[in-house]
């Protein structure tokens, strides 16, 4: 029996990848290995993965605010505590393999298992290594990461390329395209943009959509939009669509069945955080990226770049967004051949076996 830590959270971009790899150790060891995350108390982790049926265990961690809180006077006592919390779960559960996804719980969990000598992997899922992930990876056994040209922050023989693990089954080949035109109400004789920012949304590109739909004064658009709102702005923006009817627009909170969006999608309009990156690459959308300006080290600009620089996305700055991005996404989809040309350098990134990449490096440091 093999037991294996997994650590990462605060966001669905740390849990969902950490859950993924879970379940293909699970696939590939059954009841040979015994699984438990460790997170942060009060984040999200601590309900979202007891509600997938694993075990998880909180320790006190809170990262640094942006503006000044005296919160941030008590985060070098939270520190140590969790570090010493976690070595206490780590000798606890007897770990054999301590995995990083990243996220406030991820930091302390790693650097008290790299004292205690058990061995740690970090998954890097940005192509701009964090100060934190930079400092751990001095003792760390393997990087796995997501782009290439990561030794500019890892030391060669430690790197190995197993893109970002994602839940679900993603790929070109989705479901009809009839079907899922029709789950949206649109029909096949214009093309469809895909507006996506997230579960909670995100004020850019629903202000870019409200500027466009201004714009049209009451006119029919050339495409039909999905346009995911995320829940914060659901309210906001129902009023404003009542007010401003247009023929052709699908608009929610949600998308429910991401796998339909997609297969309708010509043209996606998206924020550039590292797992939405890796599922457009698997599903082979012409993309252009609008990165969030409000992230460390501005890794969604430099994930978007990864892509521009090689010819596989369209980037749009958040600041321009809101008149630039709906005019580039209708240019797009007037043309076929810079699609197509988008769509085979995108597929060319993917990597759709990226948990099962990880759960073999796993074995391979349990077997030395």
């Amino acid at each position: 029996m093999k037991r294996i830590i997994l650590s990462g959270g605060g966001t669905g971009g740390h849990i969902y990848p950490a859950v993924a790899v879970a379940e293909a150790l699970k696939r590939k060891c059954g009841e040979e290995v015994e699984l438990l995350f460790v997170g942060a108390e009060g984040k999200m982790e601590m309900e979202k993965i007891p509600a997938l049926g694993y075990r998880i265990v909180g320790v006190p961690i809170l990262g640094l605010q942006r503006r000044f809180t005296w919160k941030n006077f008590t985060v070098p006592f939270r520190v140590v505590s969790s570090v010493r919390r976690a070595r206490r779960v780590i000798r606890d559960f007897k770990a054999d393999a301590v995995v990083g996804f990243g996220g406030y719980a991820s930091a302390p969990v790693l650097w008290a298992a790299q004292r205690l000598g058990v061995p740690t992997i970090i998954q890097e899922q940005n192509s701009y290594a964090g100060l934190t992930n930079k400092i751990l990876a001095k003792r760390a056994h393997r990087i796995c990461v997501a782009y290439d040209g990561m030794n500019r922050f890892f030391a060669d023989d430690k790197i190995v390329m197993t893109g970002n693990p994602l839940r679900g089954r993603f790929s070109a080949d989705g479901v009809d395209r009839a079907e899922a035109l029709a789950h949206f109400g649109f029909t096949a004789d214009r093309p469809v943009v895909l507006v996506v920012g997230g579960s909670l949304g995100t004020r850019t590109l629903n202000e870019m959509m409200k500027h466009w739909i201004t714009s049209l004064n009451g006119a029919e658009p050339s495409v039909q939009v999905i346009w995911q709102t995320g829940k914060y702005y659901e309210r906001e923006m129902r009023e404003f669509s009542a007010g401003h009817p247009v023929r052709g627009i699908w608009q929610g909170a949600f998308i429910e069945r991401m796998d339909f969006a997609y297969e309708a999608a010509d043209v996606v309009i998206s924020r550039s955080g590292a797992c939405t990156v890796s599922e457009l690459c698997l599903v082979a959308k012409p993309t252009i990226f609008v990165p969030s300006p409000n992230v460390a080290e501005d890794h969604q600009t430099k994930n978007a770049m990864a892509l521009v620089d090689k010819g596989a996305a369209q980037m749009v700055r958040d600041a321009e967004a809101v008149e630039k991005a709906m005019p580039a996404a209708l240019a797009l989809a007037g043309d076929a051949g810079l699609r197509a040309q988008l769509s085979a350098n995108i597929a060319s990134l993917a990597i759709a076996d990226s948990a099962e990449r990880i759960v073999a490096e796993i074995e391979k440091i349990l077997q030395r």
